[in-house]
């Protein structure tokens, strides 16, 4: 308890603090108005031509993921189409939370689906919980879903994926995390996004279910905000990142494509890619949740956006002919405005101590506070638009009080970006490679009824 209090205590005292910074320089935009030189004009037109193509992207997605939250969702398709669903189950040592997993998805509303559960060489308890849960399933009386269990040598996670999918009968198949909680309405709502022949995959909406300390609200943020512009690249049809934690194919397009790249540690960005060069649109449901247990240490997160940052790397060099493409059946967005300014992104925040300095050397030497006071501003108000628009706002409201330092808290995970990226650029030359990594998970032990419903 006095450990918790502490806790509280610190989490308190550091937004006590960040509160008066952003206050701050809110006080100070409102009383000093000083003209700037000359000799500083010049550096804030510098800085201003390097965000610029960064602006654009954000302005262009925040138009488009607007106008994709005012589309009536198809809500008779699901009825009318015949989908069998076959969800896969992938877990290596998950006996901390993959019972609860399995239960999640079982209570699914859906009408028409099956569970495919692989274990991918567990060393733990896994088997034997897995085991005895189906064994307790089956018992009952009538079954409603069929649950089919492999279990098998140590592979990695992508040759599990392909087992299972050897298995499957489902025209639509569902990729879940043996960490996650499914919503009762996801497989749902992913099914109703299948509205056109020529969607491959749909991207579920991730949200970080493990809100006790710090570094989980601040993933839990991130998510909401990272999430929020997947609402852009599906209205333009074009996610290229549909995490394996929340995806839903098509059977026939993964058959074609050969199912999962076992020899990329990102198996689910390749597959996104994957189908995106071969002519096919890709969606995103933020209505179909899937909660997941982010790393609880700083120690977790780094191995995780490590791999993340890593695989995503080779993703665009095994795809590059993505990049600027003239073939028809690439998309334009994609090609000529997403994926240039991913890699301009990236080659940014190997350079944001550098600018970062700069930016703020400027609003001290010319006391423009006002520059900075509107980016606290915008930046407040696009995450309270986010938090606004997400399908389960309600179960945001612990970010709320947030919102007006949101604008520094991000910084963290900007540093975390930069050095899992550093690190990648560092392995790539040397060429080493990245393995897949866990972390201490405790469990989504306590899910609200918000979670479920």
């Amino acid at each position: 308890m006095k450990l918790l209090n502490r806790q509280q205590l610190t989490t308190k005292l550091l937004v006590t603090s960040l509160y008066l910074l952003s206050a701050t320089v809110l006080i100070l935009a409102f009383f000093i108005d000083r003209p700037v030189s000359d000799s500083l004009i010049s550096l804030r037109v510098f800085l201003f031509i390097m965000v610029l193509p960064l602006i654009t992207k954000l302005m262009v997605q925040l138009y488009a993921a607007i106008r994709y939250s005012l589309q009536p969702v198809n809500q008779g398709y699901s009825t009318m189409v015949p989908y069998k669903v076959s969800v896969l189950l992938p877990a290596w040592n998950e006996e901390v939370g993959i019972v609860k997993t399995i239960e999640s998805v079982l209570q699914s509303n859906y009408h028409d689906f099956e569970l495919i559960v692989i274990n991918d060489g567990s060393t733990d308890k896994t088997d034997q919980l897995v085991r005895q849960f189906i064994a307790d399933y089956e018992a009952d009386s009538n079954p409603k879903v069929s649950i089919k269990y492999l279990s098998l040598p140590n592979g990695g996670k992508a040759h599990a994926l392909n087992k299972g999918l050897e298995l499957a009968t489902g025209n639509i198949v569902i990729t879940i995390d043996a960490d996650c909680i499914v919503d009762r309405n996801a497989i749902y709502r992913f099914i109703q996004r299948f509205d056109d022949p020529s969607i491959g995959a749909v991207a579920g909406n991730i949200i970080v279910g493990n809100k006790r300390k710090p570094l989980e609200w601040l993933q839990q943020l991130e998510y909401v905000c990272g999430f929020f512009y997947k609402r852009a690249d599906s209205y333009f049809n074009a996610v290229h990142i549909i995490g394996g934690a929340a995806a839903a194919y098509r059977r026939d397009v993964l058959i074609n494509l050969k199912g999962f790249d076992e020899e990329i540690i990102t198996e689910d960005i390749d597959l996104s890619m994957s189908i995106l060069s071969h002519g096919y649109k890709t969606r995103y449901a933020h209505d179909a949740v899937v909660y997941t247990e982010g790393p609880t240490e700083w120690k977790g997160i780094r191995k995780q956006r490590l791999r993340w940052k890593y695989g995503r790397i080779l993703c665009y060099l095994k795809h590059r002919e993505l990049f600027l493409s003239s073939n028809s059946q690439h998309n334009r967005y994609l090609s000529w405005f997403i994926l240039p300014l991913a890699v301009y992104a990236e080659i940014m925040l190997l350079n944001v101590g550098l600018f970062l300095s700069l930016f703020y050397c400027y609003v001290i030497a010319s006391q423009d506070f006002a520059l900075l006071a509107s980016v606290i501003l915008v930046s407040s108000s696009l995450v309270a638009l986010q938090i606004k628009l997400d399908s389960k706002s309600s179960y945001h409201k612990n970010l709320l009080p947030f919102i007006p330092v949101a604008w520094l808290l991000l910084y963290v995970i900007e540093f975390i970006e930069l050095v899992a990226l550093t690190m990648s650029l560092q392995k790539l030359y040397n060429r080493e490679s990245v393995k897949w990594q866990k972390w201490n998970r405790i469990g989504l032990q306590q899910q609200t009824a918000e979670q479920t419903s």
